[in-house]
Formats: C-alpha cells, sequence, structure tokens
C-alpha cells in the first residue's frame, strides 16, 4: 500500500557537488588580485580543482566517517611491545592524501606559493577541518629548520613533498613527511618559559636525550616534532624524530589522547620522553626565538581556518534559505533573514580577506610587509578566531531545527569553531603579543598604519575609527588592562580599510556602517535596513 502522509516537500536540496573555490567569489576575486598575472589561470585552475574535490559527496563523506570513527590509540602491541601508534579511519588518510597533494604544505618556495597554498587550505578546510593540524604544523615548521642549513637540507623536501606516506619508517625511505610541534606543559601551559623538559647533551655535536613531557602534542603520528626544552644554556628548540635514521623507535610515549569538544578526527595526546634522542635546531637559549616564525605560520592558518569555517557556515545558511519556503515566500527573500544572512556574510567576507592580505604580505619581499605582519597576524588572530563561534551558532540557527541535526554538519562546524581561538595561544596570548610588538618594534606600527592609511579618505567611518584608534594608540597607560579593546579595533579598522580598497560598495558600505560606524546591534541581523543588503546575501550565496 503506497504512504499518502509522507510526501516530502519543501526541504532544501544538499550542498554537494559544487566548486567550493569558484563559489566563493571573496577568496576567487582575492586570489587574483594578490597572485601575479602570469600565474591567475595556473592558480585559478588549480584551485577550482580542489574547490571541485572538496564539493563532492566523496570528500563530505570522508569528513563524516573521519569525525564518527576518532582516532584510537595502541600503546602496546599484541605481545606487550611498546608501539605508541595511533589508528586512523582511512577517510582520514585521504583527506590528508589529498591535502598533500594539492600542495598545502608547499608554500615557501614556489611563485605566489603563500596565497595559492592560503587558498587551497580555506577551500580544503570546509571539506573536513580536524586533518588540518598536521597540514599547518608541516608547512609552519619550514622557516623554523631553516635556521639549520643542514636539517633544513635533509627535511625540508620530505615536508615540502606532494605525496603522503602513512606509516612509522626511517626518514630516509620516506618520499614525504609529516611535521608537529611540542610546546605547552601541564605546569607551564602558554608559559613556556616555565616548561620543565631536560635536555642532555651527548657527545655528538647537536645531539641531545629529552626527559620530560608534553601536555598537547597533536597529530602524534608525524614524523618530526619540533618541541622546546631546557638545555643547559636555556630554553631550547629540538628535532624529536618518530624513528631514527637506523630504523628504530625513538621514545615517544603516547600517555592517552584527550577527548576534546570538537575536532574529533585529530588525534591530540599527552606524550612522555624518557633518554628520547633530539637534535638542536639554532642556538642554546634561543628556542622561543627559533620557533617563533612556525608559531607565527600556524597562527595564520587559525585565521584561514576560522574563514574556512565560517564561510561553510555561510555558504549552508545562505543556500538553505534560498530554497526554504516560509510565511508565503522563499526565506533568503524574508527582510529579517535577509537582515542575518547579509550581516554573516560581511563577518566571512572580511575575514577571508584579511587572510588573503596576510599570506600575500608572507609572499613579498617586502620590509615593510615584513614589518606588518609582526602586528596583523596577531590582531587578526585574536579577531576573526574570536568571531567563528557566534557565525557557526547563528548559521546553524538559520536553518532551524534541521541545523541542530548531525546530518546538516553545522553542529560540527560549531563544535570545532572554537578551537582556533585556544590554540597558538589563546586570547590573551595574542592581545599580549600586540601589546609587546607596540612597545618594542616602531616599525611594525608604522607598517600597520600605512596599511590601513592606504584607504583614508574613502569612508568617512573608517576615517574616524583610524582616528579614534591613533588616540588609543597613543595612550599607553593601563594598556594591558584594555589590550582586548585595542587589539579588537586594530583588526576591525584593518578589515575594514581592506574592504574599503577591494570589496563591492555595499559589502564595505555596510561593514563600515555597523563595525565602524556603531549602526550595529549585539546579535547578528541587527544591521542599518536602509543597505543594499539583498546584494550582500547574493553574493554570499554557493550556486550548485
Amino acid at each position: 500500500m503506497a504512504a499518502t502522509t509522507h510526501t516530502v516537500t519543501n526541504q532544501a536540496p544538499p550542498l554537494v557537488e559544487y566548486d567550493v573555490f569558484t563559489a566563493d567569489r571573496a577568496l576567487s576575486e582575492g586570489v587574483e588580485r594578490h597572485v601575479a598575472p602570469e600565474l591567475a589561470d595556473e592558480v585559478r585552475e588549480e584551485l577550482a580543482g580542489l574547490g571541485r574535490s572538496a564539493g563532492s559527496a566523496q570528500a563530505q563523506a570522508w569528513g563524516v566517517q573521519a569525525n564518527e570513527n576518532p582516532p584510537k590509540l595502541r600503546t602496546h602491541d599484541r605481545y606487550g611491545h611498546r608501539i605508541d601508534e595511533v589508528e586512523f579511519h582511512p577517510a582520514w588518510h585521504r583527506l590528508l592524501g589529498k591535502a598533500v597533494a594539492a600542495g598545502l604544505t608547499d608554500a615557501w618556495g614556489r611563485p605566489g606559493g603563500h596565497v595559492r597554498r592560503a587558498a587551497g587550505f580555506l577551500v580544503w578546510t570546509q571539506a573536513e577541518a580536524g586533518h588540518g593540524c598536521p597540514v599547518s604544523m608541516t608547512h609552519a615548521a619550514v622557516p623554523a629548520l631553516r635556521t639549520d642549513p643542514a636539517l633544513a637540507a635533509e627535511w625540508e623536501p620530505r615536508l615540502t613533498s606532494h605525496v603522503y606516506e602513512e606509516g612509522l619508517t626511517a626518514p630516509s625511505l620516506k618520499a614525504g613527511a609529516l611535521f608537529g610541534m611540542g610546546m605547552t606543559e601541564k605546569q607551564g601551559g602558554s608559559d613556556v618559559r616555565a616548561n620543565t623538559t631536560n635536555a642532555e647533551p651527548l657527545a655528538g655535536e647537536g645531539e641531545y636525550l629529552l626527559t620530560g613531557h608534553k601536555w598537547f602534542c597533536s597529530a602524534p603520528m608525524c614524523d618530526g616534532f619540533l618541541v622546546l626544552a631546557q638545555a643547559p644554556g636555556g630554553l631550547s628548540c629540538f628535532l624529536v624524530p618518530r624513528v631514527l635514521a637506523d630504523g628504530t623507535r625513538n621514545v615517544f610515549r603516547i600517555q592517552r589522547l584527550k577527548d576534546k569538544l570538537g575536532n574529533r578526527s585529530n588525534a591530540s595526546s599527552e606524550v612522555e620522553f624518557d633518554g628520547t634522542w633530539a637534535r638542536l635546531v639554532g642556538e642554546e637559549g634561543r628556542g622561543v626565538r627559533t620557533i617563533i616564525e612556525m608559531v607565527a605560520a600556524t597562527r595564520l592558518d587559525c585565521v584561514i581556518g576560522s574563514a574556512a569555517l565560517m564561510r561553510q557556515s555561510v555558504a549552508q545558511a545562505t543556500h538553505h534559505a534560498a530554497y526554504r519556503g516560509a510565511f508565503g515566500g522563499k526565506l533568503i527573500d524574508k527582510p529579517l533573514m535577509r537582515n542575518v544572512l547579509a550581516d554573516l556574510a560581511l563577518e566571512s567576507e572580511a575575514a577571508t580577506t584579511l587572510a588573503l592580505r596576510l599570506a600575500a604580505a608572507y609572499d613579498s619581499d617586502s620590509e615593510q610587509d615584513r614589518a606588518f605582519l609582526r602586528l596583523a597576524v596577531p590582531a587578526a588572530k585574536y579577531w576573526v578566531t574570536k568571531r567563528c563561534t557566534p557565525v557557526a551558532a547563528e548559521a546553524l540557527e538559520c536553518l532551524g531545527g534541521n541545523g541542530y541535526v548531525e546530518e546538516s554538519g553545522l553542529p560540527r562546524l560549531l563544535r570545532e569553531s572554537p578551537l582556533n581561538s585556544i590554540w597558538e595561544g589563546s586570547g590573551n596570548v595574542q592581545a599580549l603579543d600586540v601589546l609587546r610588538a607596540l612597545q618594542r618594534e616602531p616599525l611594525a606600527l608604522n607598517a600597520f598604519l600605512t596599511e590601513i592609511g592606504q584607504a583614508r579618505g574613502a569612508d568617512h567611518r573608517l576615517d574616524g575609527a583610524i582616528k579614534d584608534l591613533l588616540t588609543e594608540l597613543a595612550d599607553l597607560e593601563g594598556m594591558e588592562g584594555r589590550a582586548r579593546r585595542v587589539v579588537e579595533r586594530m583588526a576591525l579598522v584593518l578589515q575594514g580599510s581592506l574592504l574599503v580598497r577591494w570589496a563591492p560598495p555595499e559589502v564595505a558600505d555596510a561593514f563600515c556602517a555597523s563595525r565602524l560606524g556603531g549602526d550595529w546591534g549585539a546579535a547578528f541581523g541587527t544591521l542599518p535596513h536602509s543597505l543594499d543588503l539583498a546584494s550582500v546575501v547574493e553574493r554570499a550565496r554557493a550556486e550548485v
């Protein structure tokens, strides 16, 4: 007997089998803006191919499988031998393999490498975010290793390889390798100078044995790790391989895996060192200075990763609203829903535009851009990562009860959303880092002011915000207590200046009116009704 009471109507089709890159106008236009004209066709084709993969049913299935089947720790084999291995679902390896093959660990040595890699990371993260952790750390390890030319010559070709090989074996036998890092400890947290891991020198030049622990060590199946430990000359940076040159396992005892809010596909672990062989990177006593370039690059990836989560949230919300009917029309045409969607779209485009500007600065040989990054990276990391969670939550609400159901994908985005604000230094760490740069590096402030000054005179609300920011920066009294306020204003003014220069007028107008002009409420959907919100929403839609 045919069912007559269950005809499914008024449901949005899945957002699947589409080009994640080309459908994102803010991203695709940003790439065109920042890559050299002679590279444009090559980069566009490369990213569109990755975008089609990211939007495919296959990649979306891998993301679900990797998160529904989290990694498992195997400390011993069946005979009682210590092996300290983590097993991942095959989907994890497929995601990683695609990321590496797409060049997402290869930015430092090819033309326009950072912009094309940042755009690719933003695209592929929308398929699944957890596997981006080892991808990011591998990419970021290169500048730290370059402080030691011999180590760089040995390891850099493996880290920038487009070949992914799972499993632990001698580094010389692998066509490609992944890197992680270990900085935080139980007693120290973000205060890495309080680390207690001890490094004892051996007879061989640059060789040490480590004894201690790391409280957070993500992706422990990587081939090598950069870690901080106390050497006779002070806190120093070391390379710890999982497998030694002769093929034997290094001492790398995985005590347990963290049971996390989100990021379920990725293994975050606690590890112990007990006579663990390590190689000094850089000079003794200069560990933070050596590893700081890796930290800065991973902080930029936190910005890019958050921009990716926001973009996918907005894509899902606008797609749903374009198909869902309510109260006599499509949701996307209802003035109040349009206001919410436009507000979310502004946040997403501002994050994407800022992330690409930072990546372009990495591609630049200009000292001005280098100085600009010193302030702009921690300010962007502070603000963009903090905006991610409210964007994901509001986007979920746009789908109503449908969004609260796991099958929609929005709950996974929401659980992932706080991560980037915490990893690589939480909000206070970023704010204090900006404060430190303001006090000690005048060239960084000059470069930052020069950047935002390029849009001066184009919008009176931006001009007013720049003037207010200069007043804040001129008063150093009690700066630490108001560091968050200052850094928030710096990030917003920077985003506003970039949008005024490069975004469509309706986007820049809406951003400046709300974020800089004060015509905005405390929740999304409170933009001035007189703005061209329909154009903002239409620009943000991912049409299949």
